[in-house]
């Protein structure tokens, strides 16, 4: 097991370090830097001043050197709009992200493991047929148009809940729901799919021919070897709120890093942007290590050598 987490520590920094030279390269996809900050009126002693203490003067495998070693420390430069370390806007929005992420999350893990478990259970019945349909409905409607049919009919027509911005528990619900079904569908259904294979094997029937408790049989055998599946699926569940919330984010005005990373890309804000992209490879590929390393926890006939 120690060696097949320092091998993936291996594999997570190199993957990192993978994605540094993409993340390098989208500050030079829209060409010379300098165009970001200077205008057609700069004189050509300027344009060299600019290009000096950026280090542009420099071979790009130079540039990259500095730059990384920049942002080994969080120094992504300065943003463009606030005028503020980058690294410093970015962290200012991870605390928002974060608390709507963790209410989506338990919003759908606390539907979609009773209810797939549930309707694998009761196979063919009512509860099974409901499950269904809530996974179909979640899979099938875009997050966008979720989220504002949401506002309409319980914003704006039944004026229960606001419409937009972060503040009280009342603000969650809305947002949490937009980001959570849809994910809750795909869960349910690997949960139900993963289960139903469990259950029709020999030694959950071994299992039940020696007169073992139901809920015994269902949790401790079947659950359990079943989870695999839906263990990865809930690692990029884990990130994909974290880091993919920018349609959600945007729907609901919420503060937080998605959004931020739209208007980055809206006013060309590339400090801020680039700083963006890092945290959320970084986020991107922790879940994928730890979801790795649960792999042994959940299965002992997973071994790693």
């Amino acid at each position: 097991m120690a060696r097949f987490i320092i091998r993936r520590l291996i594999y997570t920094f190199a993957m990192i370090a993978a994605m540094s030279v993409f993340i390098f390269g989208l500050s030079r996809a829209a060409g010379d830097p300098r165009f970001l900050f200077l205008n057609e009126y700069t004189t050509q002693d300027e344009w060299e001043q600019w290009g000096r203490r950026m280090g542009l003067d420099r071979p790009l495998i130079v540039q990259y050197g500095v730059w990384a070693s920049k942002a080994i420390r969080g120094d992504f430069g300065v943003g463009l709009r606030d005028h503020k370390d980058a690294m410093e806007v970015v962290w200012a929005r991870v605390g928002a992200t974060l608390q709507l992420s963790l209410v989506a999350i338990v919003l759908a893990v606390g539907i979609a493991v009773p209810l797939g478990i549930l309707s694998s259970v009761k196979r063919g019945t009512g509860l099974d047929y409901m499950g269904r349909i809530f996974a179909l409905l979640g899979q099938s409607m875009p997050g966008f148009w979720l989220g504002i049919m949401l506002i309409v009919i319980f914003s704006v027509y039944f004026g229960w809940l606001p419409t937009s911005g972060r503040g009280g528990l009342s603000h969650f619900v809305l947002p949490a729901i937009t980001l959570g079904w849809g994910s809750a569908a795909g869960l349910l259904r690997l949960i139900r799919s993963s289960m139903l294979e469990v259950l029709d094997s020999e030694y959950i029937k071994f299992a039940r021919s020696k007169g073992v408790n139901q809920g015994k049989v269902i949790w401790k055998h079947a659950f359990k070897n079943a989870l695999i599946a839906p263990l990865t699926y809930s690692g990029l569940i884990i990130a994909g709120f974290i880091t993919g919330s920018v349609i959600t984010e945007t729907v609901f005005a919420w503060p937080g890093l998605g959004r931020l990373a739209v208007d980055a890309v809206n006013n060309n804000d590339f400090p801020v942007m680039i700083a963006s992209v890092a945290l959320f490879t970084i986020m991107y590929v922790g879940a994928a290590f730890a979801v790795d390393v649960l792999y042994a926890i959940v299965d002992p006939r997973i071994r790693y050598d």
